[in-house]
């Protein structure tokens, strides 16, 4: 097919700010986890979809198939919608006190 460019489950973004291994990155619409550290305005590797732990609001709970956002300024998963980025869904029930939530990503754009 001569317009097809590559997979889309890992894209490559300038980081918006510094981000380590395993860290959200949320550009425009498109959210992702981070396959590598970089700095803020370098190229860096983002994995679209799957399961991944990833830091979450520790006062949240959440049922297993709750949706789950991304606040971009604390930069940790929610379970606040409002001015909020979705990004998937809880795969397993998460407590309050809990510093992770395990996240399905299912690459969709929103």
């Amino acid at each position: 097919m001569k317009n097809y460019i590559q997979k889309g489950d890992t894209i490559s973004v300038i980081a918006p700010y510094a981000v380590t291994s395993g860290q959200g990155v949320l550009v425009g619409a498109l959210f992702g986890i981070a396959a590598h550290t970089a700095a803020q305005g370098a190229a860096v590797e983002v994995v679209r979809k799957d399961v991944f732990d990833v830091s979450a609001v520790t006062a949240d709970t959440a049922a297993q198939g709750a949706k789950i956002y991304w606040d971009n300024t604390a930069r940790k998963l929610t379970t606040t919608a409002t001015n909020n980025t979705l990004v998937g869904c809880v795969t397993e029930a998460k407590a309050n006190g809990d510093t992770t939530a395990r996240v399905l990503l299912d690459g969709v754009a929103r």
